[in-house]
């Protein structure tokens, strides 16, 4: 079983089922009885394991080539745990545009609490290796940044990174194992919001860790189980089954994120499209390089003779709400949710909306997008 299709499909084994199960059994259980000397057994407290748990870990470890796996109660609850195995005084440098709830976390919190953080365009190695300090830990970054999808190369801030013995830690929730696997390009750790693309459904909030080597393992593993933020038996279940189809969701929906980027690439009433599967972005020939696919997520700038907030109210099929990755399609305005002290830096404008494409049909989003411009023309 190698290829990477099948595996999505057939999981890990982990022998606890003695029914016979194809569909991996849902272990809705806090506790698991000792042996009968008094030995711990393999699971004991459902906090320190559970099979449905373990199942969903070995799971993406698999797909992501990675040592362990680690499935968390949330995205950011991921990160945390993972900025948590760094000591007092660690500086990271980190990407100039990553997700709100993530900058949220690294500026409100852990830059308040001994960490110190800079943020650079990590497009430019030169700067990158800049601002290595001697306290330098860790470069954290997304694969495609939120919500201008800069494209970064894993594989040159990796080598960059082991030169000056840093550990490179990756979001690639964008991409997913399906179109891009960090840790074989060189990267140490790397992190998903399963709520998205993994989970499929919008229906949970889910946070993935994979690391690259044992040692960092162990750590994870650690606090994991001390700061006690995991992902429920029922979640579990839920992200296992969203993998499974994880190829033909991606298929479909970056199919249908290429037809809508040509199409709004083309129109009139868009000033920019941002999305690396057109050779007109500056990302594509990078992407070509690192990935497989431009998954199904793309932002653009409209023309000021269109009203954001009409456009993305005028929509029929696309919902004017947050995430992505889902089965149905999304517009948002991302420049709203911006601190104001965060906007002058941003490189985003009220002009701009990050559109998430789902499974409809591709003329239907087309459609809709074409007659919500035309119902957000200013007067």
């Amino acid at each position: 079983m190698t290829q990477f299709n099948t595996k999505l499909v057939h999981g890990p084994q982990l022998q606890t089922d003695q029914a016979g199960a194809i569909v991996p059994p849902l272990y809705q259980s806090a506790m698991f009885r000792f042996a009968p000397d008094g030995q711990e057994t393999h699971w004991d407290y459902a906090r320190s394991g559970n099979p449905t748990r373990e199942y969903l870990e070995r799971q993406i470890a698999t797909l992501e080539n990675g040592d362990a796996g680690f499935a968390f109660s949330s995205g950011v609850a991921a990160i945390a745990t993972v900025l948590a195995i760094f000591p007092n005084g660690s500086h990271f440098i980190i990407g100039d545009s990553l997700y709100s709830g993530t900058d949220r976390l690294i500026n409100q919190y852990f830059a308040q609490h001994g960490l110190t953080f800079t943020a650079v365009d990590t497009r430019d190695l030169a700067a990158v290796e800049v601002a290595i300090r001697p306290e330098t830990k860790a470069i954290f970054f997304e694969t495609f940044s939120n919500p201008l999808l800069k494209v970064s190369s894993v594989k040159a801030i990796s080598a960059l990174a082991k030169a000056h013995d840093l550990i490179t830690i990756v979001d690639n929730t964008f991409l997913t194992p399906y179109y891009q696997r960090p840790l074989d390009l060189g990267a140490d750790i790397v992190l998903h919001s399963a709520t998205k693309y993994l989970g499929g459904h919008g229906d949970l909030i889910a946070g993935l860790v994979v690391s690259a080597h044992p040692d960092l393992s162990e750590k994870l593993a650690f606090l994991q189980n001390t700061i006690g933020a995991i992902l429920s038996p029922l979640d579990c279940s839920l992200v296992s089954r969203g993998i499974a189809t994880l190829a033909v969701r991606l298929d479909r929906e970056t199919a249908n994120a290429q037809a809508v980027a040509e199409f709004l690439n083309q129109h009139p009433d868009v000033a920019h499209v941002y999305y690396p599967g057109l050779p007109s972005d500056p990302g594509y020939a990078l992407a070509q390089q690192e990935t497989t696919g431009a998954s199904g997520l793309l932002s653009i700038k409209l023309a000021d003779n269109i009203d954001p907030l009409k456009f993305v109210n005028s929509t029929k099929v696309f919902d004017f709400a947050d995430s992505l990755g889902t089965v149905s399609s999304l517009v948002k305005l991302p420049w709203f949710k911006l601190p104001e002290e965060k906007r002058a830096g941003s490189g985003l404008t009220p002009q701009h909306v990050r559109i998430a494409i789902g499974l409809e049909d591709q003329q239907d989003l087309i459609d809709d997008l074409a007659q919500a411009l035309v119902a957000a023309e200013k007067k």
